[in-house]
């Protein structure tokens, strides 16, 4: 990939990515140091058992379909940044005001995934946890301060680096969020009177109502779980902001490996981390709003649950700095975007240094989500709804407008009808589909006035022209990729080499995996534990990333079509 990531033009066919980068990408994304803070924070929202699992899981189907059902068919489709595409329909003056919006937000959001970092490596200093807003520890701030100078570094490197770094992390972190959770269980159980073990899904109903998610009449019910499940991406998906990572999927179906986040990370690890919260709280003998991820994960799988909460704060950081970068580098695409990302990630490691993610971090992504939405709802609005209308795609390019008021006007009026929804009692999770519809609508009478109603031949059949052309060479790219695919081109010792490396990790995964049950059944403690699934994990990730420099390899091996 080139260093200048903002482009103008649709990404080229032999740029497109293969599968296995996208579904390591939402895999490690979204299994994320965050996931202990948002699965503790659902212990202590009082919604009972049967309501969290309920609507999570209606909540990851709406986001996971809106990712592969919108988003990524309009990314694969124009094959263009979503910064491109608003300049495209909304004019260079709306992607400005939109950008810095935007870059401004996922800085906090990448500061917040260097905070939960910083809570894991704090412990190794012995520095007392950071609970407030604000750091109390001047230790604790040079951590974040060294943790952020190695996510914005990784994070310089672009999108294939980042995919490349979350599909080694993605598999053990996945693994660890379930191994922490098995093994603290049983402190649970011991003190639920009436069972002995998990042995019937009743069983763990009665150990989560009794200890982790007790309904405590609180106004938070089974909708609101479901709607913050939907909400908490809203910015990548309904807001289109994925666009610039999905424009390299070699076709939309990729959106559909969002599920691997969602039903993984924001599933099982929000489940896990709630499981271990409460666990951790009570070996501490404390209370879960007491406690930070770092804390936490350390309870139940000591220096490997450190390592574990980094790491998972590195791979969500590293995408959102990256996508932080686009952001700020399209105000002037003449900008290097390695620059751009630099200063980006300079401003998000300075923001990681206030913790104030452990009490505002649900608050602030569904805010955020709700800001960028009616921008994402243009766009649709435009690409989907317009050609079926009789409406005029890309009109405001073809008028030559430098500001496409009718864009402005929408995405402002549909924030004013939400801010006096939420004044009239609606809840801010609750906000998505007003605030949306009205953009639709808004944008739909606007822009029928200013022009969207007129014809531009000349200029459509152009565009229409050019689109032909460039889906043609893509296609004709990615048939002939498909076929050296097929052949299997490769040399067989790359092949062997690969497999043995993937083994080796293979092997690891299920070495931990083992360790945890034993723990479990409690032929193990969790001092025992510790001390032993921390050897597997060192032995994973030296044979994980041998095994991906060898696969890359055998990719440049293969001869690109003609």
């Amino acid at each position: 990939m080139s260093v200048q990531e903002f482009e103008r033009e649709p990404v080229s066919p032999e740029r497109l990515e293969p599968g296995r980068h996208f579904a390591a990408s939402y895999a490690g994304e979204h299994v994320a140091g965050t996931e202990f803070v948002i699965g503790a924070l659902f212990v202590a929202w009082g919604v009972g058992t049967v309501d969290i699992l309920t609507g999570l899981i209606i909540g990851n189907l709406l986001a996971v379909l809106t990712w592969a059902l919108v988003c990524a068919p309009i990314a694969v489709d124009t094959r263009l940044t979503l910064y491109a595409y608003i300049e495209k329909i909304a004019g260079p003056g709306t992607v400005k005001l939109y950008s810095i919006v935007n870059g401004a937000l996922f800085c906090v959001l990448a500061g917040a995934m260097i905070t939960v970092s910083a809570s894991a490596v704090r412990i190794l200093f012995d520095l007392p946890p950071q609970v407030n807003w604000y750091p109390t520890n001047a230790g604790f701030v040079a951590v974040a301060l060294g943790v952020g100078a190695v996510v914005v570094v990784i994070a310089i490197k672009g999108f294939k680096r980042v995919a490349q770094f979350a599909e080694v992390c993605a598999p053990w972190m996945i693994l660890m969020f379930f191994a922490g959770a098995l093994a603290i269980l049983p402190v649970l159980v011991s003190a639920t009177p009436g069972i002995e073990g998990i042995n019937s899904f009743s069983d763990f109903l009665l150990v989560g109502d009794t200890y982790i998610w007790r309904d405590t009449g609180s106004e938070l019910g089974m909708w609101h779980v479901a709607a913050f499940a939907w909400v908490c991406n809203l910015a990548m998906h309904g807001g289109l902001s994925d666009m610039t990572i999905l424009r390299f999927a070699r076709k939309y179906q990729y959106g559909y490996f969002s599920a691997l986040g969602m039903f993984v990370g924001h599933f099982l690890a929000w489940i896990c981390a709630g499981i271990m919260g409460a666990g951790a709280a009570m070996l501490m003998q404390t209370t879960i709003a007491e406690m930070d991820a770092g804390g936490v994960a350390y309870q139940a799988l000591g220096a490997t649950g450190i390592i574990a909460v980094i790491i998972a704060g590195w791979t969500t950081s590293n995408p959102t700095i990256y996508r932080a970068g686009l952001a700020f580098q399209s105000i002037n695409p003449n900008w290097s975007r390695v620059k751009v990302t630099a200063v980006a990630g300079v401003v998000t490691t300075v923001i990681a240094c206030f913790p104030f993610v452990f009490s505002k971090l649900m608050d602030f992504v569904g805010l955020m989500g709700l800001i960028i939405a009616p921008i994402g709802a243009v766009l649709v609005t435009e690409h989907w709804v317009f050609p079926r209308i009789g409406k005029t795609r890309y009109w405001a390019q073809y008028r030559k407008l430098n500001t496409n008021m009718a864009a402005v006007i929408a995405w402002v009026s549909s924030l004013l009808i939400a801010f006096v929804l939420n004044r009239m009692g609606l809840h801010l999770f609750f906000l998505l589909i007003p605030t949306w519809f009205s953009a639709m609508i808004i944008y739909t009478v606007l822009a029928s006035l200013l022009g969207a109603n007129e014809q531009y031949a000349d200029q459509v059949d152009q565009e229409l022209l050019q689109e032909a052309e460039r889906k043609q060479r893509e296609k004709l790219y990615l048939d002939g990729l498909k076929t050296i695919e097929a052949n299997g081109k490769v040399g067989r010792q790359a092949t062997l080499k690969r497999n043995w490396w993937f083994f080796i990790a293979l092997a690891c995964l299920l070495s931990c995996l083992a360790l945890a049950i034993l723990s479990y059944n409690q032929f193990l403690s969790l001092d025992q534990l510790a001390a032993y699934i921390i050897w597997p994990t060192l032995i994973y990730f030296i044979s994980a990333t041998r095994s991906a420099i060898v696969s890359e390899r055998q990719d440049t091996e293969v001869v690109k079509p003609q």
